[in-house]
């Protein structure tokens, strides 16, 4: 093993031991090795790493954009080591994407989403379908928050379901409405019925037993929209749209009550596993009624 490659496996076990995944860091950062090597280069200079970053083609930019933060995370730890490492700037391509418009969707469309979930074949991936679908749109989970659950995450006692280790390697308590509850118990019953012996713990399963896949997931949610007439060439909901529409869904309720929505917005952060009221902000989306209910209330406040 070269010197660089023990930096990068010390690199990575230095920032995993504090919390950092670093999933993605760790695919593509051998990579940078070997380059670097091929190139002659006994440490990171900032030139190699932004030829390296941009290797792939066919890819946004924002993909190079993430190759290079990668690179510059690993010299700047080897240049506390190597005098000589050289950090590569950023900014070289965007790192983000634009935000994509997310369709709100509307509650008699859920309804219509579970209702042809519950038709689909055999019964055990439908019950699997309508009951998950229902779960993202009633607490405005993660679609792998979700499907990671596993039965001993569910509480169908007490009503509240544990997320392990979410994004940023957050966990959280997600206490349900009882109709949330009561379904999770309805499909948990038939699950063990139509599957007896899983093979896995986890709460959601397949039609053979085994834990569900995002792609699978996706396809069967593409398939249902579309023939519902939700998704056309112009118009694609998303399964992450019922976590933006349950976020505007709850701030609707809170104006209508008369709350005070900004005192409730760290609630609603903590509930959807947010680390800041900061990002429960870009899930809210200017939808007609809670803008007449906003508009109505700042109103409502000049005339005091």
């Amino acid at each position: 093993m070269s010197e660089l490659h023990r930096h990068l496996e010390d690199y990575l076990r230095l920032r995993r031991a504090l919390g950092f995944k670093l999933a993605f860091p760790g695919q593509v950062l051998p990579s940078l090795i070997s380059y670097l090597e091929a190139a002659g280069a006994a440490t990171v200079t900032a030139e190699l790493a932004i030829a390296w970053a941009g290797l792939p083609r066919g890819v946004l930019p924002i993909t190079w954009a993430h190759r290079l933060g990668a690179a510059r995370g690993f010299a700047r730890y080897l240049k506390t080591i190597d005098p000589a490492a050289e950090v590569p700037p950023a900014g070289i391509w965007p790192s983000v994407t634009p935000r994509p418009q997310p369709w709100i969707w509307a509650e008699e469309d859920i309804g219509r989403l579970l209702t042809a979930a519950r038709a689909l074949r055999p019964p055990l991936r439908a019950a699997t379908y309508e009951t998950l679908f229902g779960l993202l749109a009633a607490t405005g989970m993660r679609l792998g928050e979700a499907t990671g659950l596993d039965k001993s995450d569910i509480g169908l006692a007490d009503g509240v379901l544990t997320i392990r280790d979410a994004k940023f390697g957050r966990s959280r308590l997600v206490p349900l409405h009882l109709t949330v509850t009561g379904a999770l118990q309805d499909y948990a019953a038939r699950r063990d019925r139509l599957c007896p012996s899983p093979a896995t713990t986890r709460f959601f399963v397949s039609t053979v037993g085994t834990a569900l896949r995002a792609g699978g997931v996706d396809h069967t949610f593409a398939q249902l929209t579309t023939a519902l007439g939700l998704r056309t060439p112009t118009r694609r909901p998303r399964i992450h749209d019922l976590r933006h529409s349950f976020a505007v869904r709850q701030l609707l309720q809170w104006h209508r009550a008369g709350d005070d929505v900004h005192a409730r917005m760290p609630a609603l952060s903590a509930y959807l596993g947010h680390v800041s009221p900061a990002g429960t902000y870009w899930y809210l989306t200017a939808v007609p009624e809670l803008m007449e209910l906003a508009a109505a209330r700042l109103a409502r406040g000049a005339r005091r």
